[in-house]
């Protein structure tokens, strides 16, 4: 991954899928969780952030805001979030497609897509931990959020 530990996090303006642009800065003051995912309407995927809402307490009690990025359109990730019930914000890296992955080195030339991987963003806008799977076709183990949490 291109940005590591202690860095600071690229600033990045997506579309959330009401249609309003979302910064990174906005948040500045509050942990951030920015959790990329390849694509929308795919099992993994939906296993994931599916986990992440389903054990989302663990996020309110550190004060962390979660962030979904993917590069697929907004339009298709709010029939998603909408069916999935996620009630953290999922971006659209759509346009220019994948800018925000690329800043963050997970863009997947090949595929057109962000690889699987998260970034705990610290309050002052600097990563305080950062961590992948194995691969597109690997989900990320669960244990590595509250790890990640733990170092806030």
């Amino acid at each position: 991954m291109g940005i590591e530990i202690g860095q600071e996090a690229p600033d990045f303006a997506l579309k959330n899928t009401a249609g309003e642009v979302v910064t990174l800065s906005s948040f500045r003051g509050t942990p951030v969780l920015l959790v990329f995912y390849p694509f929308t309407f795919t099992a993994i995927c939906e296993g994931e952030l599916c986990r992440i809402r389903d054990d989302f307490s663990q996020f309110e009690a550190a004060g962390v805001q979660v962030l979904a990025v993917s590069c697929d359109s907004k339009n298709s990730q709010k029939v998603w979030s909408e069916q999935m019930g996620y009630t953290f914000p999922v971006l659209s890296d759509f346009w220019p497609h994948g800018e925000a992955a690329k800043a963050y080195g997970v863009f997947n030339d090949t595929l057109g897509c962000a690889e699987r991987a998260s970034f705990l963003i610290g309050a002052d806008g600097t990563v305080v931990d950062t961590f992948a799977s194995g691969g597109i076709g690997t989900a990320r183990e669960p244990e590595r959020y509250a790890e990640a949490l733990a170092k806030l």
